[in-house]
């Protein structure tokens, strides 16, 4: 069973192939990680399967729906959400109000009923309300609910990103490298929040750098180099691969001596 799947999935800008026949799969409650060196097509993957872009052929498909030609709100209608490679939080909002933005395709209540403050309105806000305080909590934040988010830490920031895509409710999560700028130790408590997330039932696809984040925290890696997948399997297999060694360290003997 797959949740996410690509299908020979190809995209160019102006002739120039960013994806090239790439194919994959995502199954349910899985942390995969996509790795590639810098401009090799990760984050154009990400914004293919999330909407941004469409691809010129190839087929992406969310729980059997095919979404290559979808909007990105319908997508996230199907239970997708995504963060981004750079932090993108709401001016003037604090971290509480990030959070709650992030469930509006999830409110129990219609734009009228918010309107005129009916009853129904009143406890659908309650109920968003509580479930973002859970969300904060769940990602660390549970003390930072009022504070300005854009006067938080760079990776408290991540945190709140996280916690503002897991309030839609969503069934597969995207993390555009949710771990750069961020020290080991910092990079570590993410990996074991996403493990967390994934215990709990949720499916994460992850482009990330950081080659012992992928090997302790993801079950399953694709790796990409100018635009084409070059391995897949496990962490160990994969950065053990030479063509992933030559493709992050140009040479395999480069590879080595970086290790060491």
């Amino acid at each position: 069973m797959t949740l996410l799947s690509l299908a020979e999935v190809s995209r160019s800008f102006g002739g120039v192939s960013a994806v090239s026949g790439l194919s994959f799969a995502v199954r349910p409650r899985q942390v995969v990680g996509l790795m590639g060196p810098n401009g090799a097509g990760k984050t154009t993957v990400i914004n293919l399967v999330s909407g941004l872009l469409h691809p010129d052929s190839g087929a992406i498909l969310l729980g059997g729906r095919p979404i290559g030609q979808a909007a990105p709100h319908e997508i996230a209608g199907f239970g997708l959400a995504r963060t981004y490679q750079n932090v993108r939080l709401i001016s003037g909002m604090t971290a509480l109000e990030q959070v709650i933005a992030g469930s509006y395709l999830r409110r129990g209540s219609s734009l009228l009923a918010s309107i005129l403050h009916l009853p129904s309105a009143r406890t659908a806000m309650r109920a968003t309300r509580e479930q973002a305080l859970h969300l904060l909590e769940r990602v660390g934040m549970a003390d930072r609910g009022d504070v300005l988010a854009e006067t938080l830490s760079y990776g408290e920031q991540r945190r709140i990103e996280i916690a503002r895509a897991l309030a839609s409710r969503p069934a597969l999560l995207l993390l555009d490298e949710p771990t750069a700028g961020m020290n080991a130790a910092e990079s570590a408590e993410i990996g074991r929040l996403v493990h967390a997330l994934r215990d709990d039932g949720l499916t994460v696809l992850m482009v990330e750098h950081n080659m012992k984040l992928v090997a302790d925290f993801c079950e399953h890696v694709v790796v990409m180099n100018f635009g084409r997948k070059i391995a897949e399997g496990t962490a160990g297999t994969c950065i053990g691969d030479p063509a992933v060694q030559e493709a992050y360290f140009g040479k395999q003997r480069d590879a080595q001596r970086h290790r060491a």
